[in-house]
């Protein structure tokens, strides 16, 4: 393979990296508060608003129904908007945040439910308010749920970053269809697929090795009390 291919795989994965982080930051930082706006709405929540929980249940389950590749085409006006272009690495982040944010959202929202209900009823007991439930109860009890979840969410960005390369949003995807595709490189688009599934395992192996961590320091903790 040539200098050029191997120079043009680094590019792709690092606009590969940079696609998946940007939206992953995105995605979290809006789905988490948007998980527990979830789950503490809900029946069983510490402050039930049906009207609220079904609407942003609705409007998520709406993205979330949708073909990534169907989203990508769909938002093309709203990522002109933001970012002045279609096609590019920064315009493939909006439809990929987009398709983030309900994701973690859900995730979340079910890493939230597993807490123990009894911790919950404890803390109104002892005079907590919903802030300090949601703080210092959902949060800290759920966090490798979510973290677990976060995972899950970056693995599914790297497929997604890929299909956005079927309109131009660059990285390995683009130069898989590109070169691999387009030009009849079958060696191309084999390295790219093994550069895709050694990324995967990078990201869901740190993943679950820091859950696992985080896991192991709250046993101890509990243990110690």
């Amino acid at each position: 393979m040539s200098s050029e291919l191997l120079s043009l795989l680094w590019t792709s994965l690092l606009e590969t990296l940079e696609m998946v982080g940007i939206s992953g930051v995105i995605g979290a930082v809006f789905g988490i508060p948007l998980g527990v706006a979830l789950h503490i709405t809900g029946p069983q929540g510490v402050r039930p608003q049906r009207w609220f929980n079904v609407a942003a249940g609705l409007v998520v389950n709406a993205v979330r129904s949708t073909p990534f590749i169907i989203l990508l085409v769909a938002v093309i006006p709203f990522t002109r908007y933001i970012v002045g272009s279609s096609i590019g690495t920064a315009a493939a982040v909006v439809p990929l945040a987009i398709a983030a944010i309900p994701f973690v959202a859900r995730l979340v929202e079910n890493a939230l439910r597993e807490v123990d209900p009894g911790l919950v009823e404890t803390a109104q007991a002892m005079g907590a308010t919903q802030f300090q439930i949601i703080v210092k109860v959902l949060l800290p009890e759920s966090f490798p749920g979510i973290l677990a979840g976060l995972t899950v969410t970056f693995v599914s960005l790297v497929g997604y970053s890929a299909m956005a390369g079927a309109i131009g949003g660059g990285g390995l995807g683009d130069l898989g269809i590109r070169y691999g595709y387009q030009r009849f490189l079958p060696e191309v688009m084999a390295l790219v697929v093994l550069v895709l599934i050694v990324f995967v395992q990078l990201v869901q192996s740190a993943g679950d090795r820091l859950v696992l961590k985080i896991s192991h320091q709250r046993r101890s903790s509990q243990e110690s009390l």
